[in-house]
């Protein structure tokens, strides 16, 4: 039997990608056969990238592009389960020959760039593949195209995790165009304007205002009759706090039993009280301020917080309009 070497499992890793541990099996299996071994890998691949479907992935790599004349952008997403493996050198190269393929291509769907050619299979098959040789989940998660008379593409410090496109209506000043990519990397709206926020979720921040602000109203009510009765409103605002504040002297059992009849009367008078007109007119002024935080246009300006993006459009250029962006990110928000 040949000795394995540490400096044979290294030189395995490193042209095939797999695991420390899957290289020395490989190599012990194969009497210490370089090339017998990377093919006993290759053959393990499947069964490798089939264990690996069920895990998470939350690393990856996320690049863009922009064509030379600035008329056509395009985002691209792969995952994989750890860093290490989205550092790599090789899985940068796949992700950026996917979109290199992507743009060849014209694909405007992720659908599109799963289903193109790469190696003896498709795309979808050269990511599975990834998994076998990683022996870690591999998703091509996102691709997002867009094509106007102008577009910009930014990522965040270069990193390959956070990577925003837009398109403008016309051709822009270039470091305008950057600083609104910058703001929607970093503010992260959901539409550009109002009309593009889905009546479902402006309902949805209407319903949440609505029952916050009876919320706030009927506690005020009850703060103001506790403090009336002569009892500190935060040390009866829950049982615990009750109980340790007993515990310490601050108030009585008498000032409990009273604090919960108190409680139980004042915001039952009040909840059936509550002016309708004057808690719509505070829920829509949340909805409105709901608004200005995720509509890009109504935001304001990172670079400039005097001015909205709006403004600053208007600044650079009265017809200049946004008429779409992406934005992707590895991170949880």
């Amino acid at each position: 039997m040949a000795a394995i070497t540490a400096a044979m499992v290294k030189a395995l890793r490193e042209k095939t990608d797999a695991p420390m541990m899957e290289c020395k099996k490989a190599l012990t299996e194969a009497d210490g056969d370089a090339a017998k071994a990377e093919e006993i890998l290759r053959v393990k691949l499947g069964n490798k990238a089939s264990k690996a479907a069920a895990r998470v992935t939350a690393e990856g790599v996320v690049t863009v592009y922009v064509s030379e004349d600035r008329k056509v952008g395009a985002i691209l997403e792969v995952n994989s389960e750890t860093d290490f493996v989205a550092k790599n050198a090789d899985f940068v190269a796949l992700t950026q020959a996917i979109l290199d393929a992507a743009i060849a291509n014209k694909c405007q769907t992720l659908d599109e760039v799963k289903a193109l050619p790469m190696g003896n299979g498709t795309i979808a098959d050269a990511v599975v593949e990834r998994s076998g040789v990683t022996g870690e989940k591999t998703e091509l998660d996102g691709y997002n195209f867009v094509s106007g008379a102008c577009t910009a593409v930014y990522n965040h410090m270069n990193k390959n995790q956070l990577c925003t496109i837009v398109a403008f209506n016309k051709v822009c000043d270039a470091q305008v165009a950057h600083e609104i990519c910058m703001q929607i990397a970093a503010m992260n709206p959901i539409a550009i304007d109002e009309d593009g926020v889905p009546e479902a979720v402006k309902q949805e921040e209407i319903n949440v205002a609505v029952e916050k602000t009876k919320a706030e109203q009927v506690q005020k009510a009850v703060d103001a009759a506790l403090k009336k009765a002569g009892i500190n409103p935060a040390h009866v605002d829950s049982e615990e706090h009750m109980e340790s504040n007993m515990a310490k002297g601050w108030i009585t059992a008498e000032d409990v039993a009273k604090a919960k009849e108190i409680k139980a009367t004042v915001a039952a008078e009040k909840s059936a009280n509550l002016p309708q007109a004057m808690i719509e007119n505070i829920a829509k002024g949340r909805l409105g301020k709901f608004l200005k935080e995720v509509c890009l246009l109504k935001q304001e300006s990172i670079m400039d917080p005097k001015k909205t993006v709006a403004e600053v459009l208007k600044a650079a250029d009265p017809e200049l309009v946004v008429t779409e962006f992406k934005r992707f990110t590895l991170r949880a928000e």
